[in-house]
C-alpha cells in the first residue's frame, strides 16, 4: 500500500495536529517507507540524503511508541538518540519539542560544549526522550549518573558521518549498554560501503531496509550547474560575481582544506561582501555566533569545510557553492542538500579547475544526469576543455574501435575449445632431456 497522507500513517491525534501545526500533510518517501515499520516494533535501516526528512521518519514513530505505552511514573530515557555534532542534536531535539507540543513528553539534550550542570535536569527529572552526541553521554554513563536500562528505543542518525569521525566504537559501547532496548533504528546518507553495512549488522537485528532517494520532483527543486574556471585567481573573481548577484540571498561556500576558509573569507571582504565562516576545531560559542549572524541577516555567506558543515541545517539557503569541488560524490550530494529544503527551490554552483572534470563525470552518473555548464560572458575561461582522456571519459574515436572490435568478433566463426588443449597453457615444460636424467638419479 502507497502511503500519500499522514492520517494514513495511523498516528496519534496529537501528532497529526502538530503536523499540521508545521504545514505537512504527506509523507515524504522516507517517511512513508520507515515509519510503517518501525511502527511495527521492528528494527529499520533506512538511507535517505539530507534534506528529506528523515528526522520525522523516526521521530514520529518513536513518539507515536511513547504515547501507545505510557509509563505509569517517571524515570530515565525511554528513547535514546545519537547524533554526530552538537548542532544536529539541538536540531533534532527542537524539532522533536515542535512534534510532541500536544503530548506531555519532555524531551532533552546531551552534548558537549555545554557546562556540566546544564545537565542536571536530565539526571534528576523525568525524560522521555534524550537527544546525544557520543562522548558527552559516555562520559556521563562512565560516571554511573546516566540510566541506560530504560531506553526502549536506540536511534542512530547520520550514521555514515559518526563512522567517517571515528565514532563506532563508543557507538557500540553504547549499544551495549542498552542492550535491553526493544528497537533499533539507523539512518545514514548512503548504505554504500562494506564500513555501515557491517556495522549495521552488528547493531540491528532483522532490520526493514528503506531506501528512498529524493523524487525527481524533489530533485528538480535544486538547480545544479558549473563554470569553468582557469586557476584559483579566476574561480576567485567567479565567485565574488555570483554571490553579488540579486537572487543569492543567502549562501554556503564549501571548500576543502581549513587553510583555504581564512585566505577565501579575506578575499571576500576585500571584494564588500559580509562573510561568517565555520571550521573544525572552533569553540561552540563561536560556531553558534557564525551560524547566527547567517540566520539573522547580518552576513549573507558562511564559509565552510565538510567537517565544520556537518550538522547545520539552516533555513532558507538560496545557494550551495562548491569553490572546491569535494572529493566524492557522495559528499557533493551531502553539501548540496543545505539548499532546497522543505519544498523550496535551490541552486547548487560548482566552480570546476581542470583536475575537477574526472569528479563531475562521476557526479553526473551518481545522480543520474550530467551538470551543465555555464559562462559569465566578462569572465570566460581562456583554458581549453580537458581532453576525454583526462576526464576519465573515452573519446569518440575510441568508441568507434570499441565498437568495430566487437562486431568483428561476432562475425568470427566459434571454434570450440578442448579442454585438454587448454589446461597446460602458461605452463613451463621441462626439456625430455631433463626429465630422463630426473628420473636416473
Amino acid at each position: 500500500m502507497t502511503v500519500t497522507t499522514f492520517s494514513e500513517l495511523e498516528l496519534d491525534e496529537s501528532l497529526l495536529e502538530a503536523l499540521q501545526d508545521k504545514g505537512f500533510t504527506r509523507p515524504t518517501a522516507i517517511q512513508a517507507a520507515a515509519i510503517p515499520p518501525a511502527l511495527e516494533g521492528r528494527d529499520v535501516l533506512g538511507s535517505a540524503p539530507t534534506g528529506t526528512g528523515k528526522t520525522a521518519a523516526y521521530l514520529l514513530p518513536a513518539l507515536q511508541h511513547l504515547i501507545d505505552f505510557p509509563r505509569k511514573k517517571s524515570g530515565p530515557p525511554r528513547v535514546l538518540i545519537l547524533t554526530p555534532t552538537r548542532e544536529l542534536a539541538m536540531q533534532v531535539a527542537n524539532q522533536a519539542r515542535e512534534l510532541a507540543k500536544h503530548t506531555h513528553l519532555d524531551i532533552a539534550t546531551i552534548t558537549g560544549g555545554v557546562a556540566y550542570m546544564n545537565h542536571a535536569e536530565v539526571f534528576s527529572e523525568n525524560q522521555d526522550i534524550v537527544v546525544a552526541t557520543t562522548g558527552r553521554l559516555l562520559q556521563y554513563i562512565k560516571e554511573e549518573n546516566f540510566d541506560c536500562r530504560a531506553v526502549e528505543t536506540l536511534i542512530l542518525d547520520e550514521a555514515d558521518r559518526m563512522l567517517d569521525m571515528g565514532f563506532a566504537q563508543d557507538i557500540e559501547t553504547i549499544a551495549g549498554e542498552t542492550r535491553w532496548r526493544k528497537q533499533t533504528l539507523l539512518f545514514s546518507a548512503t548504505l554504500e560501503g562494506e564500513a555501515i553495512q557491517d556495522f549495521a549488522d552488528r547493531i540491528l537485528n532483522e532490520p526493514a531496509e528503506v531506501e528512498a532517494e529524493p523524487s525527481l520532483r524533489e530533485r528538480k527543486k535544486i538547480q545544479q550547474w558549473y563554470y569553468r574556471a582557469d586557476d584559483l585567481q579566476h574561480k576567485t573573481k567567479l565567485l565574488v560575481h555570483l554571490l553579488q548577484q540579486a537572487d543569492v540571498t543567502r549562501s554556503i561556500v564549501f571548500v576543502r582544506k581549513r587553510d583555504r576558509v581564512h585566505e577565501l573569507v579575506a578575499w571576500l571582504r576585500e571584494a564588500g561582501i559580509n562573510t561568517s565562516y565555520l571550521e573544525g576545531e572552533m569553540v561552540q560559542a563561536k560556531r553558534n555566533e557564525a551560524i547566527a549572524r547567517l540566520v539573522d541577516g547580518r552576513v549573507t555567506v558562511l564559509v565552510a569545510t565538510d567537517v565544520a558543515a556537518r550538522g547545520i541545517d539552516i533555513d532558507d539557503v538560496s545557494h550551495v557553492f562548491n569553490f572546491d569541488m569535494p572529493r566524492t560524490a557522495d559528499i557533493y550530494l551531502h553539501r548540496i542538500g543545505r539548499t532546497g529544503r522543505a519544498g523550496r527551490k535551490g541552486t547548487a554552483l560548482s566552480l570546476v579547475e581542470a583536475h575537477d572534470h574526472q569528479l563531475l563525470g562521476k557526479i553526473g552518473r551518481y545522480i543520474n544526469e550530467p551538470l551543465k555548464a555555464r559562462t559569465i560572458d566578462e569572465l570566460r575561461p581562456t583554458s581549453r576543455v580537458p581532453s576525454p582522456k583526462a576526464t576519465g571519459k573515452p573519446s569518440k574515436k575510441v568508441l568507434a574501435k570499441r565498437k568495430e572490435k566487437k562486431a568483428a568478433e561476432e562475425t568470427k566463426p566459434r571454434v570450440k575449445k578442448r579442454h585438454r588443449d587448454t589446461k597446460n597453457i602458461g605452463k613451463r615444460r621441462k626439456p625430455s632431456a631433463e626429465i630422463k636424467n630426473d628420473s636416473v638419479e
